[in-house]
């Protein structure tokens, strides 16, 4: 039905089908160190490889349930992270692995700063930097923008919402009981709409997008007629970093460490690490959608919301729910790579399944299509790529009714830079998203007036 493009295809992490989920007990466990700091890790011992021979949803998902995690989709081979057990029992399958150069040397000949990101590659922000920054903007626009710590991550670190909406002041941010009930009211004339980034470590653009739009929709308001519309008709929160522990491990020895998961301890086990897109309450585990193996890329974790931070932003988006109906109405959750717009479900191939009707299914598939033009995204569902389960989009749909989104932002493959494109494309590859977050939160009072059924399912 949606035919693959001749093209690296990255998509958030999908993984197995139910149908081989048994493949699961070839995964192996992977030792990591429980060191924060700069210093040697079991990560010396996994690399991205090529795979050459997978063409199908069902193949890559059998990949998949060996443990690696699949970086990147294209017509006739994937990559993946994987360690040697892994990567072995991936030949066995009789497909032809090439070992790909590790995370760039962009040390550009000067000496690394610790928890801090390459010299040549200085624009990015690291964790202290774009708190900071976040703050310069909230203090520049302190009639549009206000902000919340919503929780810790394990090492402590602050999970941060920041609200935008012409009414920043009167609404007040979102409280525990009685003052979130009265919030709720006064802003429940108003659709919500979430935009989150950084599940994994690895992928640092993705706090530059979040950096990017608080930017703009403060910049651009009473300037832009667009944006201006935007923050006076809409709640926008925007959740800059979910995973700060794994993003400031990733730069630790100041040189690129490829980390993807959070840095949470697994009783019983010398490796390190849940990776926050497997650990959502909503078929947490339920289809051979991620891993059990506390060394494998996709670990779920030893429960459902068992992360921190993942219950950190659970709780936050269920603290939107005022007398009894959620306030948030649409989301973005961005990734890198693959230049994709996703949407539910991931743990299931049929378009339509328990949880989403023919037209809800429609509705995602005309704006996410619609957005994709914009940006220049390849738009499908998460399921065409391989199965997951335990997603962040599935969840916010499943469970709440959202309609959730994830972006896959540059680049296309991982020869152009995969989870590391250097810094002079920041401001091209955040702006090229302008347009597409624009449209979501257009649609968001209504998404099915995409499909012309807004007279059956919102007045």
């Amino acid at each position: 039905m949606r035919p693959p493009t001749p093209r690296f295809r990255r998509p958030n992490g999908r993984v197995t089908t139910a149908a081989i989920a048994g493949l699961l007990a070839l995964a192996v466990a992977t030792p990591a160190s429980s060191n924060s700091t700069p210093g040697p890790d079991a990560r010396e011992r996994v690399h991205e490889y090529e795979v050459t021979g997978p063409r199908t949803a069902a193949q890559r998902t059998a990949v998949a349930a060996t443990g690696a995690s699949v970086d990147a989709v294209r017509r006739d081979s994937i990559v993946i992270t994987a360690d040697a057990g892994q990567a072995e029992r991936v030949r066995r399958m009789g497909y032809l692995l090439r070992v790909l150069p590790g995370p760039p040397d962009r040390g550009d000949g000067r000496k690394p700063t610790p928890f801090d990101f390459p010299p040549a590659d200085a624009k990015y922000h690291n964790y202290k930097e774009a708190m900071a920054e976040i703050d310069a903007d909230i203090a520049a626009y302190p009639s549009l923008m206000s902000k919340q710590v919503i929780g810790k991550s394990y090492e402590g670190r602050d999970i941060i919402a920041v609200k935008i909406t012409g009414s920043a002041k009167a609404a007040g941010a979102a409280q525990p009981g009685a003052a979130r009930e009265a919030d709720g009211e006064k802003a429940a004339a108003k659709p919500e709409v979430l935009f989150t980034a950084h599940q994994h470590a690895r992928e640092h653009l993705t706090v530059e997008m979040a950096l990017y739009l608080l930017k703009e929709f403060g910049s651009q308001y009473g300037k832009d007629a667009r944006v201006t519309k935007m923050v006076d008709s809409r709640v926008i929160w925007v959740v800059p970093d979910l995973n700060p522990d794994g993003g400031e491990y990733d730069i630790a020895s100041g040189s690129y460490r490829s980390w993807r998961k959070n840095r949470q301890p697994n009783n019983g086990s010398s490796s390190r690490g849940t990776d926050l897109n497997r650990n959502w309450d909503y078929k947490w585990g339920c289809c051979g959608g991620s891993s059990g193996s506390t060394g494998s890329e996709t670990y779920r974790g030893s429960g459902p919301e068992s992360a921190p931070e993942v219950k950190v932003v659970s709780d936050f988006v269920r603290s939107r729910v005022v007398n009894g109906k959620q306030q948030i109405k649409a989301a973005i959750d961005f990734h890198t790579y693959s230049e994709l717009v996703l949407w539910p479900f991931g743990w299931t191939y049929d378009d339509t399944a328990p949880g989403m009707t023919q037209d809800e299914r429609d509705a995602f598939a005309k704006v996410g299509t619609s957005m994709a033009r914009s940006n220049g995204y390849t738009p499908e569902q998460s399921s065409d790529l391989y199965i997951t389960d335990g997603t962040i989009d599935d969840w916010l749909w499943g469970n709440q009714k959202i309609f959730a989104y994830t972006f896959e932002m540059y680049p296309s493959s991982a020869g152009a830079g995969g989870f590391y494109p250097p810094d002079e494309v920041i401001d091209r590859e955040t702006a090229r998203n302008r347009d597409a977050v624009l449209q979501l939160l257009e649609n968001a009072d209504c998404m099915y007036r995409s499909i012309g059924k807004e007279q059956q399912y919102c007045t």
